[in-house]
């Protein structure tokens, strides 16, 4: 571990504005037709996006899986319109909610039960929320789930060169997180190089959806032992910058949450919400820790 403790982490929280966003559990989606091509080019009919997973939570492999970009536990979307002002009000679900906040079901027989954020999916613009089994057997299909959305804007006083972004500040004194010679160092389980990063790569803001692993390059794989990837998995990804976008560059350091499930489809893999970056060498740095997965952080399996 780094040399110095841990101390009390000094951010701007008191400043922050808490708002309340609303989304519905989505229905499953499948792709016209129903096959994807996989990346070595064979047709498959796979489980996809949406939802309710009933066997499928944060703490889970999120390799393996006889799917493509499955999400763990509940997955919500905005479906309002307002055509005179915001023609998709799901922007604000996905800009404003926070990995770490609290929801909770507004509608239906699990009204009243509470859940947390977990990440967010690009592309299909959802946000994840982890519920209990006993919570997931009472929801169904259009129930209403309301966000406490908190963290956008989130500043860490003391390190001035790390930008942070769908975070909840609750969650961020949770983190194993130290200092090490003026560096913010996080605990992750893997370290992801950026050759292999792909769908995401280039996309104007990264205050929603996610940033996909390729694990189609066995030896990258095996090199850096991502075959155990688990959802909830703090991961740092090398030499990316994510402060106005995903971009490739030397020594830069972005660190988040596996959100989703592998694929099949070529530049595909399991997504990655960005929570830490720094374009600076050296401004953020990681250590490797096998228990810096949100379960284990937030005790969501009791």
């Amino acid at each position: 571990m780094p040399n110095e403790e841990r101390r009390e982490m000094r951010t701007n929280r008191d400043r922050l504005v808490m708002l309340s966003v609303v989304g519905e559990v989505t229905n499953p989606t499948v792709r016209p037709g129903g096959y994807r091509i996989t990346h070595d080019g064979r047709p498959v009919v796979l489980p996809g996006v949406g939802g309710i997973s009933y066997n499928l939570r944060v703490g889970d492999p999120a390799v393996g899986w006889v799917a493509d970009h499955a999400e763990p536990g509940v997955s919500l979307r905005n479906l309002a319109k307002d055509k005179e002002y915001l023609p998709d009000t799901n922007y604000g679900l996905n800009y404003l909610a926070c990995v770490g906040n609290e929801a909770r079901v507004i509608s239906g027989d699990a009204k009243g039960a509470r859940g947390v954020v977990t990440g967010k999916h690009g592309g299909i613009e959802h946000v994840l929320v982890d519920f209990d089994p006993e919570v997931l057997e009472k929801l169904q299909i259009g129930d209403k789930v309301q966000i406490k959305a908190f963290g956008v804007g989130l500043k860490l006083l003391d390190f001035p060169q790390v930008v942070v972004m769908n975070l909840d500040p609750g969650l961020l004194e949770k983190l194993p997180l130290s200092e090490e010679d003026g560096a913010l160092v996080v605990g992750v389980t893997h370290e992801i190089p950026a050759a292999i990063m792909g769908s995401g790569l280039g996309a104007d803001t990264c205050y929603r959806g996610d940033y996909d692993i390729q694990l189609f390059d066995q030896q990258t794989v095996e090199r850096y032992g991502l075959s155990d990837l688990r959802l909830g998995d703090l991961v740092a990804i090398l030499d990316t910058d994510h402060s106005y976008g995903r971009v490739y560059k030397q020594g830069a350091l972005s660190i988040g949450v596996v959100v989703h499930c592998d694929c099949v489809s070529a530049g595909h893999g399991p997504g990655v919400t960005t929570l830490f970056t720094c374009s600076q060498p050296g401004g953020l740095r990681y250590q490797l820790d096998p228990r810096a997965n949100l379960t284990d952080i937030l005790g969501l399996r009791g």
